[in-house]
């Protein structure tokens, strides 16, 4: 652990809310089981959130995901029931501007994770599209640190949907990114560990805290309901492989105390991992 004066003070910033199928949420589980942990709307959609963290430490700035951003469509806030919010609303309400982020660390490139890091200043995405004028960047003096494998599959759009790889968050960003390969410390005190399964490239974030190390797990547990083995989206690349990274990753967050904070939880997006009496494991969360 980072001695007491080299711990980075974290922060969970909301930004913004949104709906995803529920059956996509939740892969093989069926509806008759996940709708006992999770309500959803007529269309069968969940209501999840996308969270991100501020971490700061001797006047650096670094930043954990980027969330949806705002360039889009009416008609394609409505599909996903997308709040008009961003992570740049909620750095500010706490006095932050973009331009004082240093680093922005993403786990993955999907749109709801790293569509934040570019916009067209609320402006419609049609008509820039249109007009032939790209998003600008929205944190200007970062860099951004993501795996390069997520980075060239990205690129390829090498995914099960449509639509999530999107050229208007990778384009005007390509200048700026860091690549990095499997684990390592990405700065003192942050360290990035591969977490395999939603995507080939996707990383957790592990950072010294005072309060002990903080994990950033991705969607390799997008709420507390997918503790379950089997409990996983069913976008992911990679399912069984998901399920091993899982049945590794549980046992070792409870063994370590870990605090962990889940991207996409809308009510008690911190916790820790516990061990059922009956077997398997559960997110108990923190206030």
């Amino acid at each position: 652990m980072a001695c007491m004066k080299d711990a980075w003070t974290w922060q969970v910033l909301n930004a913004g809310s949104f709906r995803l199928d529920g059956g996509g949420m939740f892969g093989i589980i069926p509806k008759s089981i996940w709708s006992r942990w999770t309500s959803s709307d007529e269309m069968n959609r969940v209501g999840l959130n996308t969270n991100c963290l501020l971490l700061e430490q001797a006047g650096r700035r670094v930043l954990v995901e980027a969330g949806c951003g705002d360039k889009w469509t009416e008609k394609e806030r409505d599909i996903y029931q997308l709040e008009r919010r961003s992570v740049v609303d909620a750095l500010r309400e706490i006095d932050v501007e973009p331009e004082s982020i240093d680093t922005v660390v993403t786990t993955h490139l999907h749109f709801d994770h790293a569509g934040g890091l570019t916009t067209w200043d609320g402006r419609d995405p049609k008509e820039m599209v249109a007009e032939g004028i790209s998003p600008r960047v929205v944190f200007p003096n970062a860099e951004i640190v993501v795996q390069r494998q997520e980075w060239d599959y990205a690129l390829a759009d090498r995914s099960t949907m449509t639509r999530t790889y999107l050229r208007t968050h990778l384009d005007p960003i390509a200048d700026r990114v860091r690549l990095i390969d499997g684990a390592q410390e990405v700065l003192p005190g942050i360290r990035v560990r591969p977490l395999v399964g939603h995507t080939w490239g996707m990383h957790g974030i592990f950072i010294e805290s005072a309060e002990g190390t903080v994990v950033f797990p991705g969607d390799l547990l997008p709420t507390v309901h997918h503790t379950h083995a089997s409990s996983s989206p069913a976008y992911d690349m990679l399912p069984f492989e998901t399920m091993q990274t899982k049945a590794a990753f549980l046992p070792e967050a409870a063994q370590e105390g870990w605090i962990l904070v889940l991207d996409h939880e809308p009510a008690t997006p911190v916790g820790r991992i516990s061990q059922r009496e009956r077997g398997g494991y559960e997110v108990v969360p923190i206030t």
